[in-house]
């Protein structure tokens, strides 16, 4: 397991919970827009911590921090996050994940095994423009289409909490995609746009957001099938 580097404070990553998060390196996309490009591109090179320096650190703030966030990278690539998870959760912490939704098995593992108490999942694109958008040629969409019928399927039994969400991105999204994912993830729990913000650190540099009132325009379309979708930060 390859620790990138750990956030020992954040109120962003788990919504509503004062929470730590841990990266992992590895990923299987190139998503150009993506914010942690040493950790995909270079996963044995990032700033690596020792694991056992993370529980540390679990264990001195425990009744201070109330979750855990695990993200990439690619979580579920690595064959030992469910030990994590397992591990983190006997500390006595709340466990979110954060994925691209391409191991649906894995995510199905954590959630029947009860280990994970959220998961968020990227949903990069409408399916038609999944590969250009993930760096990947011929890209095949039906793991990801399984996994996010995964998560819906398993909030309506109360099995996960969950959401989805999509890094918007000029050059990449366009009214009509908003109509598909709309279309697509009709009925699902949460699902969030996230107006793209150059980290400065980015897998491909140049790239772009569409500013608020673009934003609102997508925003309104998704509405339209999930009438509970937000623009996060807004």
């Amino acid at each position: 397991m390859v620790v990138g580097g750990i956030r020992k404070l954040t109120l962003l990553d788990y919504p509503g919970i004062t929470a730590a998060t841990v990266f992992l390196a590895g990923c299987n996309l190139r998503c150009p827009f993506c914010h942690n490009a040493p950790l995909v591109l270079c996963p044995g090179k990032a700033g690596q911590i020792d694991i056992e320096e993370v529980f540390a650190y679990l264990k001195k703030r425990r009744g201070l921090l109330d979750g855990v966030c695990i993200t990439g990278g690619e979580p579920t690539l690595d064959p030992e996050l469910p030990w994590l998870v397992r591990e983190i959760k006997k500390l006595g912490y709340l466990v979110k994940v954060d994925t691209n939704g391409t191991l649906p098995r894995v995510l199905r593992g954590l959630i029947d095994e009860g280990c994970v108490d959220y998961i968020a999942m990227d949903i990069k694109n409408s399916p038609a423009k999944y590969a250009m958008t993930v760096g990947v040629v011929d890209f095949d969409t039906r793991p990801v289409e399984e996994s996010a019928a995964l998560l819906i399927e398993c909030g309506k039994a109360g099995r996960v909490d969950y959401e989805f969400r999509t890094t918007v991105v000029r050059g990449f999204h366009e009214e009509q995609d908003f109509h598909e994912i709309g279309r697509w993830l009709r009925g699902a729990k949460r699902y969030f746009l996230q107006e793209f913000v150059d980290s400065g650190n980015l897998v491909a540099p140049g790239l772009e957001g569409f500013g608020r009132k673009k934003m609102r325009e997508f925003l309104e379309i998704v509405r339209r099938y999930n009438p509970g979708a937000e623009i996060r930060g807004q």
